[in-house]
């Protein structure tokens, strides 16, 4: 019987060097000030912010050039998206964004990825939850409380469902799209993300209000968590 291979580490080395590999995601500049807003007062000072889903990489250079004390780990498990994110770091020149890691949050294994000794001081994704299967929610959740350290915040950014309100026109829009491109997709709702966290060993969630009908949820790891 054959065994289904787990795709190779991802090599910097192998994107081309004669092409321009960056992506570019217009949602990105649209909102990447306003979550750099939320993320000065919720990241600590220094250590290692890991993002999950990291896509064109255009955050992790924007947030690192704004936030110098902090080293940014990017992620994605697209070869095209870990293409871009070191195109991006080395066209930016970003001393504090490490190398992208090849990360999908629906396998089970990918703490491991990270290098040994290497603990996150915070965890980040952007846009993800409702454009991937649940099983990438209840991975990040699981990876993401085996590796954080009391206090450290999960942050999640994106438009939600929330209990006992009605669904945004636009997000309703956005919603009805993304389950007619997969019926895997969608927005999720808060309160089972919540659950989700409680589960992982986070605290209830802290919610902000961002532009265009989005959220930033920050959950924090708990004692004994």
């Amino acid at each position: 019987m054959m065994t289904e291979q787990k795709p190779a580490p991802w090599d910097p080395a192998s994107a081309p060097a004669d092409a321009d590999r960056r992506l570019h995601a217009p949602a990105a500049a649209r909102n990447r000030d306003a979550i750099l807003a939320v993320l000065r007062s919720v990241l600590p000072p220094t250590g290692t912010a890991l993002e999950i889903a990291s896509g064109s990489g255009e955050h992790a250079v924007h947030f690192a050039a704004a936030l110098p004390g902090l080293t940014f780990r990017p992620s994605d498990p697209a070869a095209e998206a870990l293409d871009s994110i070191a195109a991006w770091t080395k066209q930016a020149g970003a001393p504090n964004v490490l190398p992208p890691l090849r990360i999908d949050a629906t396998d089970p294994a990918w703490p491991a990825t990270l290098q040994p000794g290497e603990t996150p001081a915070a965890i980040l994704c952007i846009n993800m939850i409702h454009i991937a299967p649940w099983a990438a929610t209840e991975g990040l959740f699981r990876g993401a409380g085996a590796l954080l350290p009391t206090g450290a915040k999960l942050i999640l950014y994106g438009p939600f469902r929330r209990p006992g309100r009605p669904l945004e026109p636009g997000n309703a829009a956005f919603d009805e799209s993304l389950r007619e491109r997969d019926p895997a997709w969608g927005l999720r709702d808060l309160g089972e993300v919540a659950a989700l966290a409680l589960a992982a060993g986070f605290g209830g969630p802290e919610v902000i209000e961002m532009p265009a009908n989005n959220l930033t949820v920050v959950f924090g790891k708990r004692s004994g968590g």
